[in-house]
């Protein structure tokens, strides 16, 4: 007789998995970020895919022509302005991509989770974050592109100090809106403010927290490229066209449109059974004025400190 020891009672964990099932999730991509700056930004609509920004003319743009409390007898002054005479217009870039899929597979493979719908729902977050990318990075329209030489700052010593923040709100001291900063920048400015003992304070805005600098958010960012020297840029805007600050440029009604200014469109089916669908996302940035935006170049995030 076999040992009660080697009898099997119950039916064995792996045996028992082929009858059951899983619950499964829909792909995680560790690429997507919470895009504070798409965010953050006022959006403007456009029409026909072009943004022209008039400007007036700088030598004619002073208050010099206006009298305060003139005498009975004096003659009063001429004022009047003059507008540049070839605005800038900015024209909407488009980022696009295409999604194909074998039909056969999107048929039989479509639960829990349709396939057509998880590939696109990726592919526009890829659209997405380049979207933000390019609102920084665009060699057009990004704003490290737009921001003047005069509105452009070197840290001191490398890392980013208070000195430093408080010299970038004086290029745009009319009613700044946030700073943008890479995270370890982000980092970098919290070791030298408590190395000087001044925390920032912090503020909550959807739903997360971020640390500020005279009562301004610093918005973590990984778009602003750290470099092989671990070197970064720390930038400051002023928003809203009130303001004549930035604004993100957008078109409304588009063919296709899912959100504002994003399409997906299908495109058929080939030969091969494999259907196609286009996504585009159309955008630009805008500087209504040049002490709207402001960059502090040079900022180092490598360098720690010794608080024993």
């Amino acid at each position: 007789m076999a040992d009660n020891a080697d009898v099997r009672r119950s039916i064995g964990e792996a045996a028992a998995r082929t009858l059951a099932t899983s619950t499964k999730t829909v792909p995680q991509w560790d690429g997507i970020t919470p895009r504070w700056l798409v965010n953050l930004l006022p959006w403007q609509p456009v029409e026909a895919g072009v943004y022209r920004l008039n400007k007036v003319k700088s030598e004619v743009g002073s208050s010099e022509d206006v009298e305060c409390s003139p005498a009975d007898d004096e003659t009063l002054p001429h004022a009047f302005a003059d507008y540049e005479l070839e605005p800038r217009e900015y024209v909407l870039n488009a980022v696009t991509t295409t999604v194909e899929i074998q039909t056969r597979i999107s048929d039989l493979f479509r639960s829990p989770h349709d396939q057509v719908r998880e590939q696109l729902r990726l592919a526009i977050e890829k659209v997405k974050e380049r979207q933000e990318d390019q609102l920084i990075n665009n060699p057009e329209y990004g704003l490290l592109t737009q921001a003047i030489p005069s509105q452009r700052i070197t840290t001191r010593y490398g890392a980013p100090t208070p000195d430093d923040l408080d010299e970038l709100i004086t290029k745009v001291w009319k009613q700044p809106s946030f700073f943008l900063a890479h995270p370890l920048a982000v980092a970098a400015f919290g070791r030298e403010c408590t190395r000087r003992g001044v925390p920032p304070v912090t503020v909550n805005m959807f739903g997360a927290t971020f640390i500020t600098w005279r009562g301004l958010p610093i918005i973590p960012t990984d778009k602003l490229a750290v470099d092989s020297n671990n070197t970064s840029n720390i930038i400051l805007v002023r928003t809203g066209v009130e303001k004549q600050g930035v604004v993100g440029l957008f078109q409304p009604g588009i063919p296709g449109e899912v959100t504002p200014s994003l399409s997906v469109r299908f495109r058929g089916i080939d030969r091969q059974a494999v259907a196609s669908y286009l996504v585009s996302l159309y955008c630009s940035a805008a500087v209504h004025t040049d002490d709207a935006l402001a960059v502090l170049e040079g900022v180092k995030v490598d360098q720690y400190h010794d608080y024993s």
